[in-house]
Order: C-alpha cells, then sequence, then structure tokens
C-alpha cells in the first residue's frame, strides 16, 4: 500500500504533459462560483503546475516548515497572480516554470536535504511566476472578470493547492518516506525533473525550428 502511493505520484508525473486548460470550457468566468471552478481547475489540469505542487509537499515534509513551505509558495503564487491581472507580467514565466520542475524534481532525485530557508525563499520565488501564468487566464479574458470572480479564482487557486502539496507529503510519509534519501521519494523527484525537461524541450522547439527556417 505505502509503495503504490507513490507509484501513483510518479506515474501521474510521467503522463503526457499538457499546459493548463479552461475547466469551463473556455466560456467566460462571470461569476463567483466560475472563478472558483477555474481556479480549482487550472493547476490540476495544468500538469506543469500540478507536478510542481507536488514536489513543493514531498519537499516540504523534508523540512521543519511542513506547513509553512507550502504555505510560501502559494502566497506568493497569488502575488503573482494578483500582478499579472494588474498588467505586471513575470519575465519568461514559461521558461522559469519549467527550471523550477527540473529544480524542484532535481533536488528530491539527488537525496540531499536543503535548508528550510533556502527552500521557502525557493519556494516563493517559483511561486511568483507559477502565479504569473495562473494571471493570464482572467487577464486575457475579454471585457475583463470582475471582484466577484478574481475573488473565487484566487481562493480556488490557493486552497487546491495547497491542498494538492499537503496529500503528497502525507502521501510520501505514508509510502515511508522520512528522508530526502528515501528511494520513492528519489523516484518521483526524477520523474518530475523528466517533465520538466520534455517540457523544456518544447518551449525551445519553437525558436530553433524557427532559427532553421531563417537560415
Amino acid at each position: 500500500m505505502k509503495k503504490n502511493i507513490l507509484a501513483a505520484l510518479a506515474l501521474t508525473a510521467t503522463a503526457t504533459p499538457a499546459l493548463a486548460h479552461h475547466p469551463l470550457g473556455g466560456l467566460p468566468m462571470e461569476t463567483f462560483a466560475h472563478g472558483l471552478m477555474s481556479g480549482v481547475g487550472h493547476p490540476v489540469l495544468g500538469f506543469d503546475h500540478l507536478f510542481f505542487v507536488v514536489a513543493v509537499g514531498i519537499l516540504a515534509l523534508f523540512t521543519a516548515h511542513r506547513f509553512l513551505a507550502p504555505a510560501a509558495y502559494v502566497g506568493a503564487m497569488l502575488v503573482g497572480c494578483g500582478l499579472m491581472y494588474a498588467g505586471v507580467a513575470m519575465p519568461a514565466a514559461e521558461l522559469v516554470i519549467v527550471a523550477s520542475l527540473v529544480v524542484a524534481g532535481g533536488l528530491l532525485a539527488s537525496g540531499r536535504g536543503v535548508a528550510p530557508t533556502a527552500i521557502v525563499a525557493l519556494f516563493a520565488v517559483f511561486g511568483l511566476f507559477h502565479g504569473s501564468a495562473f494571471g493570464g487566464s482572467i487577464a486575457g479574458q475579454e471585457g475583463g472578470v470582475g471582484g466577484a470572480v478574481l475573488i473565487g479564482y484566487l481562493i480556488g487557486l490557493g486552497a487546491i493547492q495547497y491542498a494538492i502539496a499537503l496529500f503528497a507529503g502525507w502521501a510520501a510519509s505514508k509510502a515511508g518516506s522520512v528522508s530526502p534519501a528515501s528511494v520513492n521519494a528519489r523516484l518521483v523527484g526524477a520523474a518530475i525533473a523528466g517533465v520538466g525537461l520534455f517540457l523544456g524541450l518544447e518551449v525551445i522547439e519553437g525558436p530553433i525550428v524557427a532559427l532553421l527556417s531563417a537560415a
């Protein structure tokens, strides 16, 4: 049973990655409920975000801040989302999100402990960029969104990601991952880093093809 929990996480992380899709099927968000549903759905449907949050929860397990570290990510993510809504985009957000998967997955795969303050800082920095990507969903809606939609969206985003992070940490602990050297945790980390590398290839593929075509 213990092995099955982390095995499921690893299999999820090796699934074909996809960018976040709109939970409402592309329909505009017009009510608090729409915003809440979209906020809950985006991190789950967007594997790039989902896998990072899983890594956050497991890495936090190996620090003295099992609950604070994921909260640092969520708080910064909401700030990044709000900045994007206000028209302030984080630079190269897509590349940084890919890097966040490689870094977080690599830290897990390494089996080495990381200072709690460094982990919290890392989560906060990457949270700003993940939030900026989430903010694009509401900033780009034609006609904008109302305050009720924005509040619902932020609540949904924060609640679901914090819950996923805590569940990932709980699942890892139940699977016997009590230290960074745990084989199961390292396997999940390797899978997450692999997803990041695959997404990175997708990101740079366009520019490379464009350069070759222009040559």
